[in-house]
């Protein structure tokens, strides 16, 4: 699979009022790439709008793939909730997409995935029965099991635990290795260890933001990676 850049250049509306001014996002090819900045700046729409269904804002300018082909078909997306349903089993809901486009869903690879998720031993469950961390899991292999070359990611984690959430960071970076990653994040130590690339949202626009050196994911007791923790986290501070 060969996961193309994504490029988002212009200014976003919601009902003919502004939301966005003028920016250039750039999301590297095969790169994960975190979105920081105030709630209400805008990072979810523009997940949205890359994902093809954000029906309620207005983009004036263009979004593009950098391989030329059309984004359609080439999407996943993960959100915060893990939006499980509560009467299918947790097989059921990782091969959801099969089922509502009406095909037959890949058995063995669906399994594979809940192995290496490590829900093996769940696959019959409902939800209600899982954790949090087990929950997140499930709709990882769900958004895997799609198998799109461009995932975004609405603050996965953020309702996790902090050790729980630190273990997502580094399965969901591992199993999301190679594809094009953007990740809408609150959490500057998130941002830190795992950013390739870091932007920041807000009302005066879009700003890159060096990241911490070496490959994610980070240590997280890495000084470089807390250096560039602290320094996120004074700027989002200091941003009306």
């Amino acid at each position: 699979m060969t996961a193309p850049g994504i490029t988002l250049e212009g200014r976003v509306a919601i009902g003919g009022a502004p939301l966005i001014p003028q920016v250039r996002l750039e999301a590297g090819a095969g790169q994960w790439t975190c979105l920081l900045g105030p709630s209400g700046a805008g990072k979810s729409t523009l997940l949205r709008l890359i994902a093809g269904i954000a029906d309620e804002a207005d983009l004036t300018g263009t979004l593009s793939a950098t391989d030329g082909a059309a984004l359609s078909g080439r999407v996943g997306l993960m959100a915060q909730s893990d939006l499980l349903l509560p009467w299918l089993t947790v097989i059921e809901n990782v091969t959801l997409g099969a089922r509502l486009r009406g095909t037959e869903a890949d058995a063995h690879r669906a399994a594979q995935l809940l192995e290496e998720v490590g829900l093996a031993d769940h696959a019959g469950k409902r939800p209600a029965t899982l954790s949090g961390g087990q929950r997140q899991r499930a709709a990882l292999a769900r958004t895997l099991m799609e198998d799109r070359p461009i995932i975004l990611l609405d603050e996965p984690f953020s309702a996790l635990d902090a050790r729980t959430r630190v273990q997502m960071q580094d399965l969901t970076a591992r199993l999301l290795h190679g594809r094009t990653v953007l990740m809408v994040t609150h959490d500057p130590a998130e941002a830190a260890r795992l950013g390739n690339a870091i932007l920041i949202l807000d009302q005066d626009g879009l700003r890159r933001r060096a990241p911490a050196p070496g490959a994610p994911p980070r240590a997280v007791d890495d000084p470089a990676t807390l250096q560039t923790q602290g320094a996120l986290l004074a700027e989002l501070r200091s941003t009306p």
